[in-house]
């Protein structure tokens, strides 16, 4: 490939990136978007050159933008989310404290910090995070740690661990 051809493909890519939801892009997606800008297809394999040359003719007049489509998605799984916390509050009866995005929220362990369960790409986390707050809402930081179940109940497991080796950093002290 040419140095100049080579150059644009790099500066469309970084382009590409820099305005990328990252949690959402991926190589295909990246290819198909400078694809678009560039009016070429690259790609290792000429077979899938083939099929994506023949949806692009397909497509051509239906060019959406990634960001407006991402977004959109996202208040849905908000409002979904939320529909579920308020749905589950309703049928225990008990008063649980949900937060602005429906994550049920287990303790406050101080003004700024709080345990939280969550689930994200379909897997539930306890998150232990740092909060802070802008326009009247509780938003997070990204102090703080989330674990998996599986992560949750290997901890659990060693707490006594914990709690002995904290008794034994005290006593040293006093």
């Amino acid at each position: 490939m040419e140095a100049e051809i080579r150059q644009k493909i790099s500066e469309t890519v970084i382009e590409i990136l820099k305005v990328a939801d990252m949690e959402e892009m991926t190589e295909y997606k990246v290819r198909k978007q400078a694809s678009e800008k560039l009016g070429k297809w690259w790609s290792p394999s000429s077979r899938t050159r083939e099929r994506t040359n023949q949806n692009q003719n397909q497509n051509q007049m239906k060019v959406k933008t990634p960001n407006k489509s991402n977004k959109k998605k996202e208040r849905r799984k908000k409002k979904k989310k939320k529909k579920r916390a308020e749905e589950g509050q309703r049928k225990s009866g008990a008063a649980k404290e949900y937060d602005d995005d429906g994550d049920l929220i287990i303790c406050r362990l101080s003004d700024r910090r709080r345990v939280t369960i969550t689930d994200f790409r379909g897997k539930t986390l306890v998150s232990i995070r740092e909060y802070y707050k802008k326009d009247g809402k509780e938003l997070p930081t990204s102090k703080g740690i989330s674990l998996t179940a599986e992560q949750w109940s290997s901890f659990k497991k060693n707490v006594p661990a914990i709690e002995k080796a904290i008794r034994t950093m005290e006593s040293r002290l006093m």
